[in-house]
C-alpha cells in the first residue's frame, strides 16, 4: 500500500486477464500481481490489444473507440472465426476481488457485461468496480484535435469518481440524436420535443456540473510544477458551464431550456443542437509559459497530459481510497530520461498498476524488480527473461 499526502492509498489492480477471439488473440491468459506490467515486443505483436482489452473492462468503447463487431478475431486468411470476442478479468478493488467480463453477444452486435458471473444492467456497472485511464500515441495531438476528443478525455477522468457519469453522457447523447432526428424530419410536436429537451436539460446540467467540478479539482492539483512536468491551468469552456458559474442551478436550467426551444428552427437546418455540453471544450494552459496547450511543443503537450493524469491518480487515491489502473501505450519511449524516471517514480510511489508497452526493454530499466515483465510476439505472451 502506497502513501499519498493525505494518507494510505490502495490502488486498483487487474490480477487475472483472459481473452477469447479478441483482435489477434485466439486465446490468452495472464496472471498478475499488483505491480506495474511491462509489455515489450515488436510493433503489431499484440501489446496494444492487451491494453485495449483492459480498457473494455470499464464503460465505453475502449482506448481505440472500436465498435463491438470490430473486435472479433480475424483468422490469418482474413476471414472471421465465427466466435464472439470476450474479455474477462479479476480485479482487486478497495472492497475485495471482483470478476468482470464483457464481450459481444453471440446473437448480435450488442455488448454484454457480467459482474461476478451475473449479467450487468449496463456498461456503467463496470465503472463501479474498475477505473482505467490511458495515454496513447494518438493522444499526442489531443490539444489540436476536435473538442470531442478532449471532452471524452475529461469524462474518462470523471468516471473514476462518479461511475454514473457514463450513463448520463450516454442518455444525453441519445436524447440529442432523437431530438435532431425529429427536427430534421419535421415530425415532432411540442410535447414530444419538450420531453426530449427535458431529458437533455436534466442530464446536460449534471454533465456540465461534473466537468466543472473535475476541472476545478485538477486545476488546484496542477497549480505548481511537478518535477519535470509543468503546472497547468484547467477549465471547461461552454455556455452551460458559464451559466452554472454565474447563475443558480434552476436559472441555468431555464436558460438551457430557452436556448433549446429558441434554436429549434436553426437546429433543424444545421443538425444537432447549437447549445449544450456536447459543444463544451477542455481548456488547458501551460502555467509557466502562459500559453494554451495547443500552442506548446509536442513534448510540452505530452508532459501536460501526463501531469494531468498523475494529478488525477493522486486525487482518486486520496478521495476514493483506490488509485486507477493506468494504460501507457508507447509513452515512455518518447520521454526524455528525467520525465521517464519521474513518471515511473510517481507510479511506484502511488502503488499504481500501470500497463506500459514498448519495443525496447532497456527503456524500463529504472523500474528494476518493482515491475513484472512480459514479452509479446505474434499474439503469444510469455514472462520476459
Amino acid at each position: 500500500m502506497a502513501m499519498s499526502e493525505t494518507g494510505p492509498v490502495r490502488a486498483l489492480a487487474v490480477r487475472r486477464l483472459r481473452l477469447t477471439a479478441f483482435r489477434n488473440y485466439l486465446s490468452a491468459a495472464l496472471d498478475l500481481d499488483p505491480r506495474p506490467v511491462v509489455l515489450t515486443g515488436q510493433n503489431g505483436a499484440g501489446k496494444t490489444n492487451l491494453l485495449e482489452a483492459v480498457s473494455l473492462l470499464t464503460p465505453g468503447r475502449g482506448l481505440r473507440r472500436a465498435k463491438t463487431q470490430e473486435l472479433d478475431r480475424v483468422s490469418p486468411d482474413g476471414g472471421g472465426t465465427g466466435t464472439a470476442w470476450a474479455v474477462a478479468g479479476t480485479v482487486d478493488t478497495a472492497t475485495g476481488p471482483v470478476d468482470l467480463g464483457t464481450g459481444r453477444d453471440p446473437e448480435g452486435d450488442r455488448r454484454v457485461v457480467r459482474i461476478d458471473g451475473e449479467a450487468g444492467r449496463s456498461q456503467a456497472a463496470l465503472g463501479e468496480h474498475l477505473s482505467v485511464v490511458w495515454l496513447t500515441p494518438q493522444m499526442d495531438r489531443l490539444f489540436q484535435e476536435s473538442s470531442g476528443e478532449r471532452r471524452r478525455f475529461l469524462d474518462r477522468l470523471i468516471y473514476g469518481f462518479d461511475p454514473a457519469h457514463a450513463g448520463r453522457v450516454t442518455a444525453y447523447d441519445k436524447a440529442l440524436r432523437q431530438r435532431a432526428r425529429l427536427l430534421k424530419d419535421g415530425t415532432g410536436d411540442d410535447t414530444w420535443l419538450g420531453a426530449l429537451e427535458a431529458q437533455m436539460i436534466e442530464r446536460g446540467i449534471a454533465i456540465a456540473a461534473a466537468r466543472r467540478d473535475m476541472a476545478d479539482r485538477l486545476a488546484r492539483a496542477c497549480t505548481r510544477q511537478d518535477g519535470p512536468f509543468p503546472g497547468a491551468a484547467i477549465a471547461v469552456d461552454g455556455d452551460v458551464e458559464t451559466w452554472l458559474a454565474e447563475l443558480p442551478a434552476l436559472e441555468a436550467e431555464d436558460r438551457f431550456a430557452a436556448a433549446l426551444r429558441d434554436n429549434r428552427r436553426r437546429d433543424a437546418e444545421a443538425g444537432g443542437a447549437a447549445v449544450g455540453p456536447h459543444r463544451s471544450d477542455l481548456a488547458v494552459t501551460h502555467l509557466a509559459k502562459g500559453l494554451p496547450a495547443s500552442q506548446c511543443s509536442t513534448g510540452e503537450q505530452k508532459a501536460l497530459l501526463i501531469a494531468i493524469v498523475l494529478a488525477h491518480a493522486r486525487l482518486q487515491g486520496a478521495e476514493r481510497g483506490a488509485g486507477p489502473v493506468l494504460l501507457l501505450d508507447e509513452v515512455a519511449a518518447h520521454l526524455d530520461e528525467a520525465r521517464r524516471d519521474a513518471l515511473f517514480g510517481t507510479v511506484l510511489g502511488l502503488g499504481l498498476q500501470a500497463w506500459i508497452t514498448g519495443t525496447d526493454a532497456g527503456v524500463f530499466g529504472a523500474l528494476g524488480g518493482r515491475a513484472q515483465y512480459f514479452e509479446v510476439a505474434a499474439a503469444t505472451i510469455r514472462p520476459a527473461g
